[in-house]
């Protein structure tokens, strides 16, 4: 119960946080920000419940697994906000109250690890989940992960459809040679 408390004063904080940056996006639901919200509490909710099993049976193939995807998930991450920072020149061309500024791109990135796929911020969300629920693979892990994943999917559709409004044709050109989070399979 004691160690339960400041998991749940933790949660509740990251909450605040999640809740404060998505603000405008949770004013509309077809906004690719919504659905993240939700996902970002499912993950949020699946590493509190398995922090406490990070480092148990180190070497074990589910925790090398965990390390990997995590991994990954970290390297999606950076070199994704890099190209988007560098390659997809943010600024106030794009509108969008809900958008982040990074994601105010107005050229449309497709090189580096957009050539395979449209979504590595995304992906790296993916991955991370599947990371923290192979530290102990639980049914309530495995709901919480699942969940993340659909609501992730419903975030990459809603943005697809803002950058088709935004970019139009070359858009949906990058679409149809890319996946959506996994290299030549997703």
């Amino acid at each position: 119960m004691y160690e339960s408390v400041p998991r749940l004063g933790l949660f509740m904080l990251c909450s605040a946080v999640f809740f404060y940056l998505s603000r405008k996006s949770l004013s509309k639901p077809h906004s690719h920000g919504f659905a993240r919200f939700f996902a970002w509490e499912a993950i949020l909710a699946l590493f509190l419940i398995n922090v406490p099993y990070w480092f148990e049976d180190r070497f074990s193939p589910k925790q090398l697994l965990s390390w990997l995807l995590l991994f990954c998930s970290l390297y999606l991450l950076v070199h994704g906000a890099y190209l988007l920072q560098v390659a997809g020149k943010p600024g106030p061309v794009r509108d969008g109250e809900e958008l982040f500024g990074f994601e105010k791109t107005s050229v449309l990135v497709q090189n580096g690890i957009y050539r395979y796929i449209r979504h590595p911020l995304y992906a790296s969300l993916l991955f991370l989940a599947w990371g923290i629920f192979l530290k102990l693979p639980t049914w309530i892990g495995g709901l919480l992960s699942v969940s993340a994943s659909l609501l992730l999917w419903i975030t990459a559709k809603h943005d697809e459809s803002e950058c088709v409004d935004f970019f139009g044709d070359e858009y949906r050109n990058y679409m149809s040679g890319t996946r959506m989070f996994i290299p030549f399979l997703f």
